[in-house]
């Protein structure tokens, strides 16, 4: 690839970003979508799946860190977490951070996003592949909620792709329901709910179907320089109240049981507890409980 080529991400139709392309790493078609990895100048190593951004060497750690860390230290004693796509293994590298946590099974339909992220992006993941807690199948997730046995996990964690496409599946009633029938009593799901500026009705839609299956539900904020539009949603599901009201103290208590305070590059307890606060123009597309 020349010098001075570029990438640009299709995610809207008019509007955007782009990358000058250092060097293509990979370009490969897989059952399920297209993937792109490629070297850039500013960003490090970068993931495209169908022309939309998924991850970055640059800023990969704030949407991790809120995705993977707010769940497992907002329930406090997650021992069982499922984590659905993800497949370039950065969550599962968070979670597996936090002593509390017995099993993690990570489920990824896309074996070539596991395949190439080994490759190109071995940093994002560590060593959590070879964790022996970890346990990573290759399959769908919906197939795998709906056979998993009632109330045998304590967090889910969905990082997937927007509700289109490969994605899509994951955001309907029956996925919901399941979700719901195999957490614990003080069970949370957490999944993204796009840029709200950009987004707003992921964030309403998926919100108004999860608050058909759980008593509780929000959404708290993490500021990703390449997700364009401003604040990218984390939307929750909780089966228990007080999720989003953890005290500061409590969450230091809790990362510091982990081993995280002062290990981190976004998270902290104070970023934690005021990403549930949200602006008005985000709350107004979250349903009245």
């Amino acid at each position: 690839m020349a010098i001075d080529s570029w990438i640009n991400e299709t995610l809207y139709a008019d509007w955007g970003q782009r990358f000058r392309v250092k060097r293509e790493l990979a370009r490969v078609q897989s059952d399920f979508q297209d993937i792109v990895m490629f070297e850039s100048y500013t960003h490090g190593r970068v993931m495209l799946l169908d022309g939309v951004v998924q991850i970055t060497e640059a800023d990969e750690f704030v949407y991790q860190e809120m995705i993977a860390h707010v769940p497992v230290l907002g329930h406090g004693s997650a021992a069982r977490v499922l984590i659905i796509g993800a497949g370039d293994g950065g969550v599962l590298r968070r979670v597996l951070q936090h002593n509390t946590v017995k099993q993690a099974v990570m489920v990824e339909i896309d074996g070539e996003v596991i395949r190439l992220s080994k490759e190109f992006l071995p940093n994002i993941a560590g060593d959590a592949w070879n964790d022996p807690r970890a346990e990573v199948i290759v399959g769908d997730g919906i197939d795998y909620v709906r056979r998993a046995a009632d109330a045998s996990f304590d967090v889910i964690i969905v990082d997937s792709t927007d509700p289109i496409g490969v994605g899509e599946v994951l955001f309907t009633d029956e996925f919901y329901a399941n979700a719901a029938r195999i957490l614990s009593a003080g069970g949370v799901i957490v999944n993204q709910c796009g840029v709200p500026a950009m987004q707003a009705d992921e964030l309403r839609e998926t919100s108004e179907r999860r608050a058909k299956f759980f008593p509780h539900v929000g959404a708290y904020v993490a500021a990703v320089p390449t997700y364009v539009g401003g604040y990218m949603t984390l939307g929750f599901a909780a089966k228990a109240p007080g999720f989003g009201q953890v005290a500061v103290e409590t969450l230091r208590t809790r990362a510091a049981a982990a081993g995280l305070l002062g290990k981190t590059e976004y998270w902290t307890p104070e970023i934690h507890a005021g990403a549930f606060n949200l602006p008005p123009y985000i709350a107004r597309h979250l349903p009245a409980l």
